[in-house]
């Protein structure tokens, strides 16, 4: 079990949701957390709900240089930085066909938070500790889109999303093997339906749920990637469902190596 007796750490995305409840849940565990996120109000609260442990730190990480600012704010604090929960992002619901790829100022921040941030905050991060001689920790929130279309939000159009989240997946597991990155314990948070302001507008009721959706509060997902960093596990899905939604994509796949006669003796 990973010891945050008296260790710093930042969230981010901390307002509510899924970072409210890693921020919550991490001060209980002995961590001072710096908690960032644009909504100042929502900010304010959850740091008052948590107390002395928690310092509020305002930024909108859809500004370029918003992300490696954070980092150094942070480090400033206490001269290290022990966890990095790289976890604001948000949804985007729209069909490729629908968005004006030309003009499309919706579809770029969506890329600079969901994907770019983390990638920034990853970079400077590092950075950070190589400078400083310290072990840091690094978990970023992607998402079941990373892995699949997901059967139960087929209908959703969600494909830019999907794709921020497919790239970060990719770009930790390139970082995974990177001896840069040597120094720095990576994870990646897989949720599926958790109930946030992503889902909350949809669904004021969470009762309301479709069983096949699987809806868990943010409080049991904080919950899995806390213990999925407990065990030091690279890959921290929240859902079972997770496996049957990669088969269709897996056996396609096959059906084409089939087809095309391609295989390792070819």
């Amino acid at each position: 079990m990973v010891d945050y007796t008296d260790a710093t750490v930042l969230v981010t995305g901390a307002a509510s949701g899924i970072g409210a409840a890693l921020a919550s849940q991490l001060n209980d565990r002995g961590a001072h957390v710096i908690c960032a996120d644009r909504d100042s109000k929502g900010l304010a609260d959850v740091v008052a709900s948590i107390g002395s442990g928690a310092t509020a730190m305002t930024c909108d990480l859809s500004d370029p240089g918003a992300a490696g600012a954070l980092i150094e704010q942070s480090f400033a604090l206490s001269n290290r930085l022990d966890l990095v929960c790289s976890n604001a992002g948000f949804g985007f619901a729209r069909s490729v066909l629908d968005e004006d790829m030309e003009n499309a100022s919706a579809v770029s921040r969506l890329f600079e938070v969901n994907l770019f941030a983390g990638l920034k905050i990853a970079q400077a991060y590092g950075r950070r500790l190589a400078d400083t001689g310290q072990r840091g920790r690094l978990m970023v929130t992607a998402s079941e889109n990373s892995l699949s279309l997901p059967s139960a939000v087929k209908r959703s159009k969600m494909a830019f999303y999907g794709a921020t989240k497919h790239a970060l997946l990719i770009a930790m597991e390139w970082m995974r093997i990177d001896p840069k990155f040597a120094d720095m314990d990576l994870h990646v948070l897989m949720p599926g339906a958790v109930y946030t302001a992503l889902i909350s507008p949809m669904l004021p009721n969470p009762a309301d749920a479709a069983p096949e959706l699987g809806l868990i509060m943010p409080e049991q997902c904080a919950d899995i990637a806390l213990r999925g960093m407990d065990h030091e596990l690279f890959y921290i899905p929240t859902h079972g469902h997770f496996i049957d939604d990669m088969q269709p994509r897996l056996r396609e796949i096959e059906d084409a190596m089939t087809i095309l006669n391609v295989n390792n003796e070819t």
